[in-house]
């Protein structure tokens, strides 16, 4: 059983540093780590950034079939500006992962057994990959995992709702949960923050408007909570906090890629939350979304076989 990943592979320039991202590539070498069955569905230039790219599908010994390889576009990237105060990201347009080919696409996820599908948003902002995606989302059978991944001026409310509409599973922070409240359910966003009970209201809200088999919510350093539709509501708040904090680049994408790998082999469901939250903390106090060093993921392999 694999999960196809769907989405963006880029990179992220710092100017003299090149370093190989994307949410959606994120999940997907972190589940290759864990040695769990994976497929991404991603196209790149064919420039040295691609080479970049490439590189890691190697290094984390991920199957390339879903590698798409543009003659034209260039490969994704995102200019990161450092400033007085704190980074600015430019997503520039037209890039090689907005050309994901559907034919190509479906003939590789058809190669495996699907346990679940993960897409994003971004991904979708140009037709060619937004008609991919949804062809691959129609073939599917597994459970669609949506992490919704909202980035300014890149996602509009029509992309929103569709995604919704196409999901089982969706994770959210709080701020996007915020644009979901305002945007699917006209709730304001007011100075007041809303009562407890109102924002589990209108979470349970919108897992029945979207039909959803559950609604996570991240809460950074706070845990996460579930809303399943039977109702269930699972707060994570437990979690021990990492030593120190270098970034959270990434923390979200960690938690998304454990919460499917625990689906996949079949953990409880409060402890496969439990290790989501941890891992993502993990991730913050280290540069970057994803560890230089693959020691990394061996101690909490050890760390999970021995609870």
């Amino acid at each position: 059983m694999t999960t196809v990943v769907f989405g963006e592979a880029l990179v992220d320039d710092f100017g003299g540093d090149q370093v190989v991202g994307g949410a959606p590539f994120n999940v997907a070498r972190h589940l290759a780590a864990f040695m769990e069955p994976q497929l991404m569905v991603t196209r790149v230039g064919s420039d040295r950034n691609g080479n970049l790219v490439q590189a890691e599908f190697e290094r984390f010994a991920m199957s390339a079939r879903g590698l798409q390889i543009d003659p034209i576009e260039e490969t994704g990237r995102v200019i990161v500006e450092r400033g007085a105060d704190g980074h600015r990201f430019i997503i520039l347009p037209d890039q090689a992962y907005d050309f994901i080919e559907a034919g190509a696409a479906l003939a590789a996820a058809r190669e495996v057994e699907p346990a679940a599908f993960y897409f994003g948003t971004l991904a979708q902002r140009a037709d060619p990959s937004r008609e991919a995606l949804f062809a691959l989302l129609g073939a599917a059978t597994a459970t669609r995992f949506l992490d919704l991944n909202l980035r300014t001026g890149q996602c509009g409310g029509d992309c929103i709702e569709r995604s919704l509409s196409a999901a089982d599973i969706v994770k959210v922070n709080e701020e996007e949960l915020q644009v979901l409240f305002a945007q699917c359910l006209g709730i304001a966003d007011t100075a007041e923050a809303m009562a407890m009970e109102a924002v589990h209201a209108a979470c349970a809200a919108l897992v029945r408007k979207f039909r959803l088999e559950a609604l996570l919510v991240t809460l950074g350093h706070r845990g996460s909570v579930y809303f399943g539709a039977d109702g269930d509501v699972i707060a994570n708040r437990d979690t021990p906090a990492p030593p120190f904090v270098i970034d959270t680049v990434g923390a979200g994408d960690a938690f998304s890629a454990i919460f499917l790998l625990g689906r996949a082999r079949g953990w409880p469901l409060a402890q496969t939350l439990a290790r989501a939250n941890e891992f993502a903390g993990a991730v913050c106090a280290i540069p970057g979304a994803i560890p230089r060093d693959m020691d990394f993921y061996d101690r909490w392999v050890a760390r999970w076989r021995a609870a």
